[in-house]
């Protein structure tokens, strides 16, 4: 909760208030071209300046807490997918040895330098778009079907495929050093209209375009505070 209040309270790196614009299409069974522009963080949530961060794991809880309150929404699959296909900085996956260190602050400094230094070498700036180096906390009806889980995916190989498929194997209040929060903005452009989001992802005829999973069900009772 500590690191959630850090967040409510403005402790977040400039970079991170620029959002980034992600382009998506699908055509429906009928032949309709649907489009979404989304704006989404360039990187995952952190605490600190632009100077001295700390990407910070948090709770399914949290993350939530988080989205609302920067009113956003947490990603889909096929979102974190987009975001990884249309980034202009691709990270390694960096998995530390598994083991109780992977909720401990050693390891979240320690992938941090990891993340850091690779950055660098890659002569990825801050505020550009970047993926593959955490897994993301995503929305998805399979959270429907296991309640009080928290759902992971994502962390891609340079191939574009995800070390961690879809899992809802821990309960919502897991976080290790693996885990990022990227913000979805509220707001989405469905061929060119503002929509919200959350009414998109719950549409049969719209939602595809955002998820794979057709659409996702009770989707406001999924982000109830918990």
């Amino acid at each position: 909760m500590r690191a959630l209040d850090e967040l409510l309270h403005g402790n977040v790196p400039d970079f991170l208030r620029k959002l980034k614009p992600v382009h998506m299409s699908h055509r429906s069974p009928h032949g309709e071209m649907i489009t979404a522009l989304i704006w989404v963080t360039p990187d995952y949530l952190a605490i600190g300046s632009d100077e001295d961060f700390l990407r910070i794991p948090l709770s399914y809880p949290s993350a939530v807490a988080a989205a609302q309150a920067f009113d956003c929404v947490l990603p889909t699959r096929k979102i974190v997918d987009a975001i990884y296909d249309q980034a202009t900085c691709h990270l390694e996956p960096a998995p530390l040895p598994p083991g109780p260190k992977m909720r401990s602050s050693e390891y979240y400094l320690k992938h941090r330098e990891m993340i850091r230094n690779q950055r660098k070498e890659a002569g990825c700036a801050l505020g550009e778009l970047v993926s593959g180096h955490k897994k993301d906390v995503v929305l998805t009806n399979h959270l429907n079907e296991k309640p009080g889980r928290i759902a992971i995916y994502g962390w891609h190989r340079k191939n574009g495929e995800p070390i961690q498929p879809l899992s809802t194997v821990h309960g919502e209040r897991y976080a290790d050093y693996s885990h990022g929060v990227r913000l979805i903005y509220k707001t989405v452009w469905i061929n060119g209209q503002p929509r919200s989001i959350l009414e998109v992802l719950q549409d049969p005829r719209l939602a595809n375009v955002l998820t794979y999973e057709g659409f996702i069900a009770r989707l406001l009772l999924m982000l109830l505070l918990k």
